[in-house]
């Protein structure tokens, strides 16, 4: 140790005039000959190197590093995540859900505000022919989204809630599926997508009006502490009937649509039937050992129990996928089949929600900014026709619920604050629209007034509560003795 600060400058000196000497030597060789198979090739790359200015800016030069797309992707994620954070924050003190900000965000990065601030910025951050690597990352994210949904899905909750979860839910689906088909009536010659027909067009208009989102409702009633309560557990048991009902007509209309025929679509719902029964009857039983449950003592799953979990997501994805319907149906049936153990469930949705919901949902909220045009409203009579749109929804899925809920014994104001909770749509609402928009069913035009249709509903959920609250006091006082 005592030679080494004499030894160490001596390497030093050594090693830079090897390298000297060897560079010196190398630039008195000649390069080899152009073949006639690398001779395009090698020539275009010597155009290439030569065209390259020295003297380039700096602005010039990161802006040709820019033009590498991992570049460009990863400043798509940075203001993605960034925007979803700093929205979320501000809906919450709002007294909002944080995807109330976050799907703002969304439309924020998109030609709504930054294309028509500054549509060469907006060029350079997201051109067209990078939205396909945001696409399939925000489909990852929803996939397993989607699975954790399937994980929180209390099967004996809703045994135990059924007469009102069935009843209620059921109905606030029917009502405004029959609404939003009606509705197609009016906005299928101005609105649909020119390569679509009536039938899936009307479905999907129905299917926009009907869904809940479960996980935001959950959220909101976690935030208010209404978990625990009579009306909390209902709520949670008429959205989960509710999911699983609509997802399971949503499938259906997947299928009809791509099919295009009666007989192909008959086959698909066949081949879907018997994956479900195969997977309830078969694979749930036997999931527990496959996925190597943690043993008392320790901490969470192990790394080889993430990693088959992780595998069994995908592969149930790709399966539903091959069959013909959206790979999030694959995702969300493999998180109804968990193993029953709660620490189980809650470790993996505690992994997995942080990483999609911090990571890989804003990039979902992103795209479908990037396909929600508030400029395709230009005219009157389309905010007018958004208005209507929210104004029917709300009528279907608020009074639907309401007059359901009042059928079982419910009281009024329960009843209204059970209607105002399954008036919200959120994100599960996104899913299923740009499910339409891929498809080709829907428009930009009729796609814009949707997500703007289900943003308004989920944020009238907060307000619509307090409401509730508000008359729920003024009877209690009302009734109590002088």
């Amino acid at each position: 140790m005592r030679r080494l600060p004499i030894w160490y400058p001596l390497l030093l000196v050594i090693f830079g005039l090897g390298l000297i000497a060897a560079i010196q030597q190398g630039q008195k060789l000649q390069p080899p000959p152009l073949s006639l198979r690398e001779g395009p090739a090698a020539v275009s790359g010597v155009q290439a190197t030569s065209a390259l200015d020295p003297s380039l800016s700096l602005l010039a030069s990161l802006r040709e590093n820019f033009q590498d797309p991992l570049a460009r992707l990863f400043l798509q994620l940075i203001l993605v995540v960034f925007a979803a954070r700093v929205c979320g924050a501000l809906a919450r003190k709002f007294g909002q859900p944080a995807v109330i900000g976050e799907m703002v965000a969304g439309i924020l990065l998109g030609p709504s505000l930054l294309g028509w601030l500054s549509p060469a910025l907006f060029q350079f951050v997201f051109p067209a022919s990078s939205l396909g690597t945001l696409r399939l990352l925000s489909q990852i994210g929803v996939c397993l989204f989607m699975f954790v949904i399937g994980m929180e899905l209390d099967l004996r909750l809703l045994a135990q809630q059924a007469r009102t979860a069935v009843l209620v839910s059921q109905v606030s689906i029917l009502f405004p599926y029959l609404l939003g088909v009606v509705s197609a009536l009016f906005l299928f010659s101005s609105l649909a997508a020119p390569s679509t027909s009536f039938l899936p067009f009307a479905l999907f208009m129905g299917i926009s009006m009907s869904i809940t989102a479960f996980p935001v409702l959950a959220r909101i009633l976690e935030e208010r502490r209404l978990t625990r309560t009579a009306l909390g557990a209902t709520a949670i048991a008429c959205a989960a009937t509710d999911d699983v009902t609509a997802w399971t007509v949503l499938a259906l209309v997947v299928a009809i649509t791509k099919a295009n025929a009666l007989g192909p679509t008959l086959v698909t719902i066949g081949l879907v039937l018997v994956f479900v029964l195969i997977m309830v009857r078969w694979v749930k039983p036997r999931t527990a050992r496959w996925f190597e449950l943690a043993v008392p003592g320790q901490h969470g799953p192990s790394r080889g129990a993430m990693a088959s979990v992780i595998v069994f997501v995908f592969a149930s994805a790709l399966a539903t996928e091959l069959l013909g319907i959206h790979a999030l149906f694959g995702a969300f049936l493999a998180g109804v089949v968990m193993p029953p153990q709660r620490d189980f469930r809650e470790d993996f949705s505690v992994r997995l929600e942080h990483f999609s919901s911090v990571f890989l949902l804003p990039l979902f909220f992103a795209f479908t900014g990037l396909r929600t045009q508030l400029g395709l409203l230009n005219q009157p009579s389309g905010w007018l026709i958004c208005a209507a749109l929210i104004l029917v929804a709300t009528t279907g899925k608020l009074g639907g619920a309401m007059l359901a809920a009042r059928l079982t014994g419910i009281n009024w104001i329960d009843s209204f604050s059970l209607g105002a909770l399954m008036n919200t749509r959120g994100l599960v609402e996104l899913i299923a629209l740009n499910i339409g928009y891929d498809l080709g069913i829907l428009s930009p035009q009729i796609f814009t007034m949707l997500v703007l249709m289900a943003l308004v509903t989920t944020g009238l959920t907060g307000p619509l509560l307090s409401l509730a609250d508000y008359l729920r006091s003024r009877r209690s006082l009302a009734v109590r003795p002088a």
